[in-house]
Order: structure tokens, then sequence, then C-alpha cells
């Protein structure tokens, strides 16, 4: 079984392989965004399954899914993202992806999961699927956010940078920052560390 991994942050990227290569009868390589993978696909290489990060560069949301799928091979392709709500995952389930992998998946999952999706089928897992932002927001402290800061705040904990959280989420750095600020006052956090750490001592995250 033959995969390649798109994803932007290295480090990822080989703890993937790692894991991958790790497993009897599987093979992995890695590239960093969407025209590296079509390179390889425009050069004739053949994957079982090419996993693709929803926000590396080149995807413009789930265009570079469509992309990659509508090219000459019949390529099976799944979404593998840490910042994607179910609404997308379900966007690309219906767009005829092979599959939605959020990155807090256990390696054996994820494993399992590659397994699956490169026998034909069509993978996402239960508990993701079922969860909805609007059980987040039930939250006490979720309340007290808008939908936006509640995203800001979900990269804050996971130490991303301003800029990292604006290209996650599709918006300028400057209206992160401003996001940023807000939610300081209205969680009583005094800087980035002390904001992640409210939210994971209240179970937010």
């Amino acid at each position: 079984m033959r995969i390649l991994i798109a994803d932007d942050h290295e480090l990822l990227r080989d703890t993937l392989l790692l894991y991958i290569d790790n497993e009897p009868g599987m093979d992995a390589e890695s590239v960093e965004d969407l025209g590296s993978v079509v390179s390889r696909l425009t050069a004739g290489e053949v994957y079982d399954l090419i996993l693709l990060d929803f926000t590396m560069p080149g995807m413009n949301g789930l265009d570079g899914l469509r992309r990659i799928m509508e090219m000459p091979g019949g390529h099976r392709v799944a979404i593998i993202s840490g910042t994607a709500q179910r609404d997308t995952a379900e966007e690309a389930l219906a767009a005829g992806a092979a599959g939605f992998l959020p990155k807090t998946l256990s390696a054996k999952s994820l494993v399992n999961a590659l397994r699956f999706m490169a026998l034909g089928e069509q993978y996402a897992p239960l508990d993701f699927m079922r969860a909805s932002e609007e059980d987040a927001q039930e939250h006490p402290l979720a309340k007290q956010l808008s939908q936006r800061e509640y995203e800001v705040l979900e990269g804050l904990t996971q130490g991303k940078s301003n800029k990292e959280i604006a290209r996650d989420l599709d918006i300028r750095e400057p209206t992160v920052k401003l996001h940023v600020k807000t939610l300081y006052r209205k969680i009583g956090a005094a800087n980035r560390t002390q904001a992640a750490m409210i939210a994971k001592e209240e179970g937010l995250f």
C-alpha cells in the first residue's frame, strides 16, 4: 500500500511517516503543499491513498481536494485536519473524499483508517461526526465568546501563532489580534499562555 502525505507541518509529516512505515505492507512518502502533489501525479506516480492537509498552501478550502480527485487516475484522496469542523468533514465526504481524519486520532486508529480507505471504503470517526459546535457552545466559558473568538482560543491552546491561526481560519492577522484581545478580557487572561491554561483547566478543549 503506497501512501502520499501532503502537509506543511514538518513534524507531523515525520511522525506520520514513522507510524506508517513501521506497519507491514505500508509505504509512505510526503510533500509539503498541493503543488507538489500535482507534480508527482502529473509525473505518473501512483498511490493507493493521498492525504491532504486541509489548511496547507494551495488547498483553498476543499478546492484542492476536488482538483486532485479530478486528475486522471481515479485517485483515492482523504482530508486530514486539526482545525476543520464537522460541516467541512461532511462536505468533503459528500464531494467523494475517501475520508476525513482529525489530527487527534491515535496512531493505531490512523493506521486502521488508512487500510480501510485504501480498500475503497469511506472513513470518518463517529465521535467526531456526532460532535457539533452547538455542544461546545453549551460550555459556560464558550458562551462568553463569539464563534470566531472560540476558534481563535482553540488555536491558542494548540500553541499556534497569530499567523497560523489567521491562515487556518482564512482571516487577516490583525483580525486575529483583535479577537485575542477581546477574548483575553472576556475570560480574564493576561496573555496567550494564561488563556490556553484557562481553556484547558475549564475543560473547553
